[in-house]
């Protein structure tokens, strides 16, 4: 069976971009920013971004390029006889379904919030209520359940209808909808009076507030955002090298989609921190900007109810967009390890992530005295905990020495698929920083996320 194509180039980074563009981008980016220190922050992360995210980007793009296979097969493919490496494939493909366990969840959260946005339910809620709704809605299996179906069946079904007519048109679509819908919020947020004084605190390089919460763990937090934004370590980016074909260097588009994510992530920022500071209200972290703090926010707003709405039209694009390209991953390893039709791997696996992703919605509510990792966690928290502290950093550490050392793919067979094809080329003198430097960074911020 011959391997499918991705049909341009701009599918290519569109799909790459949209599983690197996730919730992450919105409730962590502009709150870590503003906490140490503003534009000093964004400085640091732009530097990590280049020098740790963007060269594991362009392995993990060659490991899928040179193999043309998903993550169950491709260390298999390009690994000397006898070697191990290909066992770090079924680690990341439970890695991959790990994560849909507790992603699937979220983004019914995202769309449940766009069903609320749309029909005015928040419309005259005060605070406290707006805080109850996000509690109702946890506490309801019904609610958590059937939007968690709606999006696993929805991820599926474009994925059933092939890699070119489904998962590539849909996701141009919607990442286009995205970034333009994105932009409009920002613009609406700018314009509000009061709203500099938040993009002041964002944007301004803040020395004393760095220093405040400490210069290491600015650096450490800016390591850490720069590496997490881009989802590297269990093959979710390497799918699509395997669709792509040689006619551009891997540096090149690794650049574009890093470019794209931070795009995202800063411009988050542009519409959280005016907005807040015109309300006078503080930017929070996590579930709680996005579905309390905002919400409370678009209610005082002119025409917030449509703002509103069109935000969480682009938060649930930002997280099923990390859907389509995770299915599509989890969807190519049952094709290539058991040679399953693609509507056949569609429908094992319609059912399987329905079923796995039912611990995390329970969690909330049924299971809610489950609490794995102390008092108040929940099951999504030790399945965040586990992708992102275990599977994503050590993968990436995986993928890391299987390209640089001779144990392994080695440089040189990486340094050629990476530099085949026009555009930037990675310099042969990165040799010593990637096969000695490198590696201590990511071992550092594996010790860092177990012990903290």
């Amino acid at each position: 069976m011959e391997r499918e194509k991705l049909g341009s180039r701009m599918g290519f980074i569109l799909l790459s971009a949209g599983c690197a563009i996730g919730i992450g981008n919105v409730w962590r980016f502009p709150y870590i920013a503003g906490m140490y220190g503003g534009g000093m922050f964004v400085l640091f992360y732009l530097f990590f971004l280049i020098v740790m995210g963007v060269p594991v980007m362009t392995m993990e793009f060659a490991v899928g390029r040179a193999s043309r296979k998903s993550i169950i097969k491709s260390f298999a493919t390009l690994e000397k006889p006898g070697q191990k490496w290909h066992l770090h494939g079924y680690l990341g493909m439970a890695g991959n379904y790990l994560l849909m366990m507790f992603y699937t969840t979220v983004a019914g959260w995202m769309l449940y919030y766009f069903y609320q946005m749309l029909t005015g339910k928040f419309v005259g809620k005060d605070k406290e209520q707006v805080a109850g709704m996000f509690q109702g809605m946890l506490e309801s299996p019904a609610v958590l359940l059937t939007v968690m179906v709606i999006v696993v069946a929805a991820g599926i079904l474009i994925c059933s209808l092939g890699l070119q007519k489904g998962v590539e048109r849909i996701t141009k679509v919607m990442m286009t909808l995205l970034l333009l819908i994105i932009v409009i919020l920002a613009v609406r947020s700018m314009t509000l009076p009061g709203g500099t004084e938040g993009l002041k605190f964002y944007l301004l390089p803040d020395a004393q507030r760095m220093r405040e919460v400490g210069i290491l763990e600015t650096i450490t937090a800016a390591m850490n955002q720069s590496f997490f934004t881009l989802s590297l370590g269990i093959g979710s980016m390497a799918i699509f090298g395997s669709y792509i074909g040689k006619d551009h260097t891997l540096l090149g588009e690794s650049m574009n989609i890093a470019v794209l994510d931070t795009f995202v992530a800063f411009v988050s920022g542009l519409i959280i921190f005016p907005a807040c500071s015109a309300f006078g209200i503080s930017p929070d972290m996590g579930p709680s900007l996005i579905f309390i703090t905002l919400p409370n926010i678009f209610n005082h707003m002119a025409g917030g109810r449509v703002w509103g709405t069109l935000f969480f039209v682009f938060m649930t694009f930002a997280a099923f967009s990390t859907i389509i390209a995770v299915f599509e991953n989890i969807i190519s390893c049952g094709m290539d390890l058991f040679h399953w039709s693609r509507k056949k791997s569609c429908l094992i696996n319609l059912i399987a992530l329905t079923v796995l992703s039912m611990p995390c919605v329970f969690g909330f509510n049924i299971w809610s005295a489950f609490q794995p990792l102390g008092d108040g966690s929940t099951v999504l928290d030790l399945e965040d905990f586990i992708v992102s502290n275990v599977l994503l950093p050590v993968g990436a550490l995986i993928y890391l020495l299987f390209c640089v050392t001779r144990y392994g793919w080695g440089f040189d067979n990486y340094l050629k698929e990476t530099n085949t094809g026009d555009g930037l080329k990675v310099p042969k003198g990165i040799r010593f920083y990637v096969t000695y430097v490198l590696p201590v960074l990511l071992i550092f911020l594996i010790l860092k996320g177990w012990i903290g």
